[in-house]
């Protein structure tokens, strides 16, 4: 049985700009200098958050948990010199709706960080992250 796969295809378009698109075929404009667009960065920070709160959002789910507001603000920390890789990343998350509790949305963000995020988990394991949450 061969090993399951992800794929995205990229084109340059101008200057640092890139669009990409993955199986959905679904276009994401990327650019270096940020003028039009997310970083490359930036765009790995949305891909760790939204996977997160993906994970959030079904954990919450199965706790019975009726969310009607989730929101995820990662803040990373970046080295000066190259590469300015991220040295450490926090996740703030909003949550709110029935039967959300501060100790759920925890539960729920902890099992997302150590063991189910797979954007997390394929970045290097010396990268501390941490959460807060706020409820309402």
């Amino acid at each position: 049985m061969a090993a399951p796969e992800a794929a995205v295809t990229i084109q340059w378009t101008r200057d640092l700009v890139f669009e990409g698109a993955g199986k959905a075929g679904v276009p994401i404009v990327v650019d270096g200098d940020t003028a039009v667009a997310l970083s490359p960065v930036e765009a790995l920070l949305v891909a760790a958050a939204s996977c997160t709160a993906s994970d959030v959002v079904i954990i919450l789910k199965k706790m019975r948990v009726e969310l009607t507001r989730l929101e995820i603000r990662l803040v990373a920390t970046r080295r000066e010199t190259e590469p300015r890789r991220v040295t450490a990343m926090r996740l703030d998350v909003t949550a709110a709706g029935a039967g959300v509790d501060p100790d759920k949305v925890r539960r729920a963000l902890a099992l997302s960080v150590e063991k189910y995020c797979s954007v997390i988990a394929s970045l290097n394991p010396d990268i501390p992250v941490t959460y807060d949450v706020v409820v309402g």
